[in-house]
């Protein structure tokens, strides 16, 4: 297909493919025992192809629609040897992909006219949501952007501490007040010093909490109100940020959040560390919210501008 042309930067797509190869070595494995003996995609191929992408976290209700869509072109084609079964899988989950995402960005910019930019990130505890802003407050910053943070997590004084740290590595100025303060009170505050200073995007921390999702939504809805008294359409993105190792567990975090606020943009993390990178196509797919970044390493570097095709191009590139 046309778009996968590699117009990929090399060292981004590099540390993809790297990021990738424990999904790639565990699925391929599983698609090659499902070929084994086969020459032609039947019926047994599509039974055994389903439990490879079950398996491999890419979730059921997106399975199905796979094989669906795999199905309708073998009754089309009449004749698929299993050799193409790799190149109809990379299309149809692009094409998947496609539904969802918007289109791609190239980097880390910023829709013109908007100043700040305001990002509320939320998510549990423990998915690397601090790690996420200092890595995105660091790619803004690169880019040529003057960077806020808002340490809204005031629930946990480790959060409040670990955001100091990426505050001071970034080095970029922070908003932060004591534990137990009101999370709206210090959202209120990061945005007033944002427009006092002029900056271009402000990144602000969310409490991770989820036993009580009733709490959590008022919280959210209340830290929304109180950040629009300052900019009046904040916040322009509700990122929530899950953890791609915990395969099934993201798709029911993803579920809850959706729920409590809205939702705009997903970032995954921990892609290198685990086999079920197949939950970021699973998770796009089923809640229809784009994904926007990818963790894809321990180092400030490693967040990358998610990009659909580049993906796809990854997960399916067995032989770099």
């Amino acid at each position: 297909m046309g778009f996968f042309k590699n117009i990929f930067s090399k060292e981004k797509k590099e540390s993809l493919d790297k990021g990738l190869e424990q999904t790639k070595t565990s699925f391929f494995t599983k698609l090659t025992k499902v070929v084994a003996g086969k020459s032609s995609v039947d019926d047994e191929v599509l039974d055994n192809l389903e439990e490879v992408l079950i398996s491999s976290d890419v979730g059921v209700q997106t399975t199905l629609k796979i094989i669906e869509r795999i199905e309708a072109r073998v009754s089309r084609d009449k004749y698929l040897g299993t050799e193409e079964l790799n190149n109809i899988l990379k299309e149809e989950i692009a094409g998947l992909l496609s539904e969802t995402n918007v289109a791609d960005a190239e980097d880390f910019t910023l829709p013109k006219g908007i100043k700040p930019y305001v990002i509320m990130v939320v998510g549990v505890n423990g998915v690397g949501k601090t790690t996420t802003i200092g890595k995105l407050a660091y790619q803004f910053k690169k880019a040529g952007k003057s960077v806020v943070l808002g340490a809204g997590d005031t629930f946990r004084a480790a959060a409040i501490d670990q955001l100091q740290i990426w505050a001071d590595r970034v080095q970029v100025p922070i908003v932060r007040q004591e534990m137990g303060s009101d999370p709206a009170s210090v959202a209120f505050d990061t945005l007033k010093s944002a427009v006092a200073k002029e900056a271009d995007v402000v990144i602000i921390d969310t409490a991770g909490r989820l036993h009580n999702k009733i709490n959590l939504m008022t919280e959210l809805t209340k830290i929304k109100r109180v950040m629009q008294k300052v900019v009046a359409d904040a916040p322009h993105d509700v990122l929530l940020v899950l953890d791609g190792s915990t395969g099934q567990n993201a798709f029911e975090q993803a579920k809850q959040f959706t729920l409590a606020t809205e939702v705009s943009a997903l970032a995954i993390t921990k892609l290198d560390g685990t086999a079920k990178g197949g939950v970021v196509i699973g998770i796009s797919d089923q809640f229809q919210i784009p994904v926007k970044y990818i963790g894809v390493g321990e180092g400030i570097e490693d967040i990358q501008v998610f990009n659909k095709m580049e993906f796809v191009d990854s997960f399916f590139n067995v032989n770099h």
